[in-house]
Parts: structure tokens; C-alpha cells; sequence
């Protein structure tokens, strides 16, 4: 496999990909889903301050165990999950838990968290959090958010942060959502779309996959894979578009757009190809 560009990638070989990528963030503390940090340079300082500016409040991110917030998201979806006590919330693509625990505080005692990862080092990283935390009803649970861990109408409230869009098959995912909430459940997420079309040279960058933008959906699609899922009332809560100079500055953008041999005039581009979207949608009361 070409370490610069992946051509004919299946679905497996893009979900090792990201996989051995995010196992190496749990491993040094980095992130590199976020276009306003650097992998190499990100500190804890750093890792809230990126989170604060994508939606958390200095409160949240001061409440979680330290190590548990990587930086990692693209807004926060419990703020808007309205999460009220004793419900249970399922998070696909959990990290090191860090919105699990923001959403156990409001669940409470009588609620109950299940976080889902599909890299063991992030499942390892949240289940020492947890420790370290000493909570109570959260769980994370090693699986792919194709095939959730969890049993058919259990949890009450999906979340997610800049995951869906690296699964190559969104389709399944929002189908897996669908059957994991009770009738009435609310799906909540925060994540990546494209406003237009991807050079075909970034898309096929490896690196750029799991940046969070060559597995990006097209708008409209993501919205239309979310409502052939079986949701309801779908509607985009907030969008905002990523400011040029946060991504041709990170020196991991750079590092992209070296190894992609983009040029840099193309590069500026890139930002009015996405946006960053948080997304509603409800499973019906009756079929």
C-alpha cells in the first residue's frame, strides 16, 4: 500500500487505515482529525482549546479525566442531545471517551453511557479514563459502528463527533443507529460533509481520509442516507465552514498537501469543499 495514496482502497483496507491511524493518536495524545491542531504538536492545553472553540464550554472540558479529550471532533453533540436523567446514550466512535463522560453527567446515576470504538488502543485509552474517573454507568465497547455491539431498540440517544463520515459504508452506519434506538430515540451528531466535489488527488490521500475530509459525504447525501435510514424531522441545527487559514497553516495539512503534490493555490481551495454540520434526526413512536 502506497503510504502517499491508496488506489482500488476497499472497505477494509480504509477501515485499517484508520484504525492503525487513530490507534497511533491514543498511543501520543494527538490528533489528526482536526484541521486546527497539529499531530506532532498537540498538548492538553491545546487539545481543550481546539474543543472549546468547536463548541465545549471551559466547564466540560476541565470535567473529564485528563487524557480524555484528544481533540478530536468537529463540534459537540451533547450539547446538542438535550440529554435528560436516566437515558441511555450510545456514541459511535467513543475515542478515549471524552463526550461519553460529558454525557453521563447528565444522564446521572439512573442513566447509563456505552461508548463504541473500533480501535482497541482508543478502547484501552477510555477504559483507563474511566478508572481514573470513577464513573459509574459508562461502558465502552470494542466494534465496528457498521456492527454495533448493541442490542436492537436499547439506547435512547445516538451521538457522534467527526466519525461517520470516515466509515466507508455511512449507509449502514445511520441504518445501525436506526435499530439501536428506541421508537421516539434522537439521533445526534456532529461531523464532516462536502459542499462540492474533491480533487480526485486528495481524495485518494490517505492521510487526507483520516483528516476528515476524502471520506467525507456530499451534503445533501448525507442528509439523504440519514432519512433512507428510517429517520424523521432531519434537520442541520448548525453549519459552519472551515476558515482557510487553519488548514493551509497546520503543518499536517501541509504535510498533505506535500505528499499529495497539490499545489498550494489548489490547496486554498479545499475549505470551500466542507463544511462542518450538526445534524438531527428522530426514529418514529410507530412504524
Amino acid at each position: 500500500m502506497e503510504k502517499s495514496g491508496c488506489k482500488n482502497m476497499n472497505e477494509e483496507d480504509i477501515k485499517e487505515i484508520v484504525r492503525k491511524s487513530y490507534a497511533k493518536i491514543a498511543k501520543n495524545d494527538s490528533s489528526c482529525c482536526n484541521a486546527q491542531t497539529s499531530c506532532c504538536q498537540n498538548t492538553y492545553d491545546t487539545n481543550n482549546e481546539t474543543s472549546k472553540r468547536i463548541g465545549y464550554s471551559e466547564e466540560e472540558v476541565k470535567s473529564v479525566p485528563e487524557g480524555a479529550n484528544l481533540g478530536l471532533g468537529c463540534g459537540n453533540p451533547v450539547a446538542l442531545a438535550s440529554l435528560k436523567e436516566g437515558e441511555t446514550v450510545l456514541d459511535l466512535g467513543c475515542g478515549a471517551g471524552f463526550d461519553c463522560f460529558l454525557a453521563v453527567n447528565r444522564v446521572g446515576k439512573n442513566g447509563k453511557v456505552i461508548g463504541v470504538d473500533m480501535t482497541p488502543e482508543m478502547i484501552d485509552k477510555a477504559r483507563m479514563n474511566l478508572r481514573k474517573g470513577k464513573y459509574q454507568n459508562v461502558e465502552f465497547r470494542l466494534g465496528e459502528i457498521e456492527n454495533l455491539p448493541v442490542a436492537d431498540g436499547t439506547v435512547d440517544v445516538v451521538i457522534s463527533n467527526c466519525v461517520i463520515n470516515l466509515s466507508p459504508d455511512k449507509k449502514r452506519v445511520f441504518e445501525e443507529a436506526f435499530r439501536a434506538l428506541k421508537p421516539g430515540g434522537r439521533l445526534m451528531v456532529s461531523d464532516i460533509v462536502l459542499l462540492s466535489g474533491l480533487p480526485e488527488r486528495i481524495k485518494k490521500n490517505v492521510q487526507a481520509y483520516v483528516e476528515c475530509v476524502a471520506g467525507a459525504e456530499m451534503k445533501d447525501k448525507y442528509l439523504e442516507l440519514i432519512e433512507e435510514a428510517g429517520f424523521q424531522e432531519i434537520k442541520i441545527i448548525e453549519e459552519t465552514q472551515f476558515p482557510i487559514e487553519d488548514i493551509i497553516n497546520d503543518p499536517t495539512a501541509q504535510e498533505i498537501i506535500k505528499t499529495s503534490k497539490i499545489a498550494v493555490e489548489e490547496a486554498k481551495k479545499i475549505p470551500n469543499f466542507l463544511a462542518s454540520i450538526r445534524v438531527s434526526g428522530f426514529k418514529p413512536r410507530y412504524s
